[in-house]
């Protein structure tokens, strides 16, 4: 693997738990490299820990022991604000429920972070605009997550995700709450911009049938990453 296309890399990863008078061992000296332009599958049973390995890949909590590299910056290497900072402009974030804020349009849901990480309104609005229009929201883009549906509401949510442009999406069962027809767009939209966009993603799911049309799969399994 070409160490240059690497944007996320995961060098054995612990990760443990206080359970009782002992610990709980979720992940097991985990490493993972995904590339530019792959889209990844993590699959695995319901506690396996899938959740944590994304929140440790997104350094939203640290591992154990380990080290976790994104975009070729090492996450042990930085202080809080520097880990924030590569939050921000390297990586997009997408759940299960879509957590837009409910006072603001979908434009504005899209250009907050924009904002926030220190581009202009104007060029946020635009760049909003943009990718609203790329998933075909422009006539939803003044209206409010609860006068959205479900795919509607997640597709807003995808291009949040997006607007900063980042390198690496996490995405933790982005398609959960979608029924399946739904979910299948939802899906394929996801996959057609990540492409496009050259993004290195990593897709938590339970989803056989979605996780066989990405590039590969990963199993989470006794605190083990398996490949296949």
């Amino acid at each position: 693997m070409n160490e240059n296309n690497v944007v996320l890399k995961l060098d054995a990863v612990t990760r443990k738990f206080e359970q009782g008078r002992g610990f709980l061992e979720v992940l097991k000296g985990v490493d993972l490299q995904i590339n530019s332009g792959e889209v990844v599958a993590l699959v695995g049973p319901s506690g396996a820990g899938k959740s944590t390995l994304l929140h440790i890949a997104g350094l939203l909590e640290p591992p154990d022991t380990g080290e976790i590299t994104i975009s070729g910056q090492t996450g042990s290497d930085l202080n809080d604000d520097a880990r924030t900072r590569l939050r921000r402009h390297n990586i997009g974030f997408v759940y299960q429920y879509h957590h837009l804020l409910p006072e603001f349009s979908a434009l504005e849901n899209i250009v907050v972070p924009q904002i926030i990480a220190g581009l202009a309104k104007d060029e946020a609005a635009a760049r909003a605009g943009e990718l609203l229009g790329v998933l075909g929201l422009t006539e939803r883009a003044s209206h409010r997550p609860g006068q959205l549906s479900g795919g509607e509401q997640q597709r807003v949510a995808i291009a949040r995700a997006l607007a900063n442009a980042p390198g690496l999406m996490l995405a933790d069962e982005p398609t959960g709450n979608l029924d399946p027809e739904t979910a299948a767009d939802v899906f394929s939209v996801l996959l057609r911009l990540a492409r496009g966009a050259g993004l290195a993603l990593l897709i938590a799911t339970h989803n056989t049938e979605l996780a066989g049309r990405m590039d590969r799969i990963v199993r989470l399994e006794n605190g083990k990453l398996i490949e296949g």
